[in-house]
């Protein structure tokens, strides 16, 4: 076997012999002129994965197309041919793929796979994730109202037009018979080419209702042509240019959100990837390297992505923030802006952006007319509301007895999947142990478990394993585990809006639920807002919460003040007429100086949700020296 000979010394003489015999490594790498180095014509390879020729490389006619990136030695994936703006992926042009491709403007969708759609969907009697409900009916007659100018038509029933054939029928494998509120406006929002700020109550199917949208018009329109890479000998790592992004809070939200665009991403040519802090980047980078129409992501993850050159935003057709009150509102303001403002993203008039909440005060509103063109603002159902599909119950617990109740309530309704919300996580490590300890399946999910513990714990009590899942507010917001029956609230949180998110955890796509919250004197602030709470959702209002709202003099009706309407119907309004100076906004006593770049919810430090203030939720009851049984598997 000949002798390698290292770039620097391959124009000497005395190795002009040994660089024409070539050297292969048995995968490809320095493979004579013909692959690797390849004299500045097929990418310098680091030895290990050149052209390759039939295992994975991509042939151009000019000795393997790799753009810098060998992917694990086994020749560098194909993405996009700049000539005729093909989009395919290599590894998936078997007859098992999943995704299709767009060739010469033409979308080609891969062959039906049942062995996938069963994984995808599940069956007719055992079906993926939780579709209707017994109330799901009662939509109808929830109140909606858009504001904007030329708002479009709703539409009442999932048809093409306006949306792809495709779409179609993944929609009808995941067993969605017909749209729901927030669907009904978004679809034709989006396909009229508008931005959107739609609130809706949680539950009421807001994923759906902006990827079934822009997905549709993905597979109609195809992908923007890529930028032509350098063909040098060190053009650098490969770039990918998905087409949509969004980004989401938490990690766990944006794995759901994942999860649920595969299924109608299916046999499309949009394959979806998902990025967030706390696993593995280069595992990661690798994922998207075989291709990402779609790509979902935590904003401190994606901004790791865009520094090291691995994503590049400029064909982003369709933005979307999902539980974008949140995003704004908990420090994630100077990470959207400079995703937004500062990579090579078109601006508000090249892109269609679409911001999804069950809560958008008015402050949050104003911020996101920023990112907005001309947009529509759609509410479902009464904006800060809770569905009337969860039946709510106010207990009055001094906080030395709630561990006794929370025991009397788990033993009075029988095993079934029950989800109680804790203020820190320290709390929700003891409170696990205890129940653990008492006899119960139980889990727990906060910010201080590692990325695989938390997926554990997720999956331990989606499918049963654990019926108990005691959690911070990282799991509050946006995540959709099917068949929650209970909520219980040990520790009440300190906004109603936070409430909201927290029992929309059950009740879900039109099933019912209980929701059950201890409440003491140390809650009597929420007083005031929770009888409202309580009377709109035409919920039984216990005395001592009267009580305690006029002794507290707590306002009644100020939770939803700001929450139920346009911001730009207030006759206060003003084009671009309200002040940030230093970052802040007014009297909302937010600064965003205050918590950017401190490891947020989705930052790549991994640090978000619960909070390390212990207060006065901590029991009575002493957890066991050990740390590590945090979970009953």
């Amino acid at each position: 076997m000949s002798k390698y000979v290292p770039p620097s010394k391959r124009n000497d003489s005395d190795a002009q012999s040994t660089q024409n015999s070539g050297y292969n490594g048995g995968r490809g790498g320095y493979n004579g002129g013909r692959g690797g180095y390849n004299s500045g014509r097929g990418g310098y390879n680091g030895g290990r994965g050149g052209y390759n020729s039939g295992r994975g490389g991509y042939s151009s006619g000019r000795g393997g197309y790799n753009n810098g990136y060998n992917n694990g030695g086994r020749g560098g994936y194909g993405y996009r041919n700049n000539s005729d703006n093909t989009y395919f992926n290599p590894r998936f042009q078997t007859q098992n793929r999943e995704y299709g491709r767009w060739s010469h403007g033409e979308h080609i969708p891969a062959e039906k796979n049942p062995a996938i759609e069963a994984k995808l969907f599940g069956t007719a009697e055992e079906p993926v994730g939780q579709t209707s409900g017994i109330n799901f009916d009662n939509y109808d007659d929830i109140p909606t109202e858009a504001t904007g100018n030329d708002v479009p038509d709703e539409i009442t029933e999932f048809t093409s037009p306006p949306l792809n054939e495709l779409l179609l029928e993944n929609i009808r494998l995941a067993h969605f018979t017909r749209p729901t509120p927030v669907q009904k406006y978004s679809i034709p929002i989006v396909a009229a080419g508008r931005d959107l700020m739609a609130c809706a109550q949680t539950g009421s199917g807001k994923t759906g209702g902006f990827l079934f949208p822009i997905l549709s018009e993905c597979f109609d329109k195809g992908p923007a042509p890529t930028p032509k890479a350098d063909d040098g000998p060190y053009s650098g790592p490969k770039v990918t240019y998905p087409t949509g992004l969004i980004l989401a809070p938490t990690r766990e939200l944006a794995t759901q959100i994942y999860d649920e665009a595969r299924k109608f991403c299916y046999r499309s040519w949009v394959k979806p990837c998902v990025v967030y802090g706390g696993a593995n980047i280069e595992t990661q980078i690798r994922n998207i390297n075989q291709g990402c129409g779609l790509l979902v992501a935590t904003p401190g993850r994606l901004i790791d992505m865009i520094e090291r050159g691995s994503i590049n935003l400029a064909n982003i057709k369709y933005l979307v923030l999902d539980e974008a009150d949140r995003m704004l509102d908990m420090g994630f303001e100077p990470q959207i802006r400079n995703i937004v403002e500062n990579s090579d993203m078109p601006g508000c008039e090249n892109r269609q952006t679409l911001m999804f909440s069950a809560t958008f005060p008015e402050d949050i509103q104003q911020l996101a007319h920023d990112f907005l063109k001309d947009y529509i603002f759609c509410t479902i159902g009464r904006v800060g509301s809770t569905s009337e599909n969860i039946t709510q119950k106010i207990l009055y617990v001094e906080e030395h007895d709630k561990q006794n109740a929370l025991v009397e309530l788990l033993d009075a309704e029988g095993p079934q999947l029950t989800l109680v919300f804790v203020q820190t996580k320290r709390l929700a490590d003891m409170l696990t142990d205890f129940l653990i300890i008492s006899g119960y399946k139980a889990t727990a999910i906060h910010g201080d478990r590692t990325q695989r513990e938390r997926e554990r714990a997720l999956s331990a009590f989606k499918n049963g394993a654990a019926n108990i899942l005691v959690a911070t507010a990282v799991a509050a917001r946006g995540l959709d585990i099917p068949n929650v029956k209970h909520v219980i609230n040990y520790d009440l949180p300190a906004d109603v809006d936070d409430y909201v998110h927290r029992i929309g955890r059950t009740g879900r796509a039109g099933n019912t639920g209980n929701a059950t919250s201890f409440f003491n004197g140390e809650n009597k602030k929420l007083a005031g807002d929770m009888v409202d709470l309580l009377e709109e959702a035409k919920q039984d209002v216990p005395a001592f919460l009267i009580s305690m709202s006029r002794q507290s003099g707590s306002k009644r009706g100020g939770f939803r003040g700001n929450n139920t309407r346009d911001f730009r119907n207030n006759s206060n309004y003003s084009r671009g007429g309200f002040s940030r100076n230093n970052n802040s906004r007014g009297n909302s006593g937010y600064s965003s100086n205050n918590y950017a770049n401190n490891g947020g919810w989705g930052s790549s430090s991994g640090s978000f949700g619960g909070n390390s203030n212990w207060g006065s939720s901590e029991s009575n009851w002493s957890a066991p020296s050990s740390n590590n049984n945090k979970s009953w598997w």
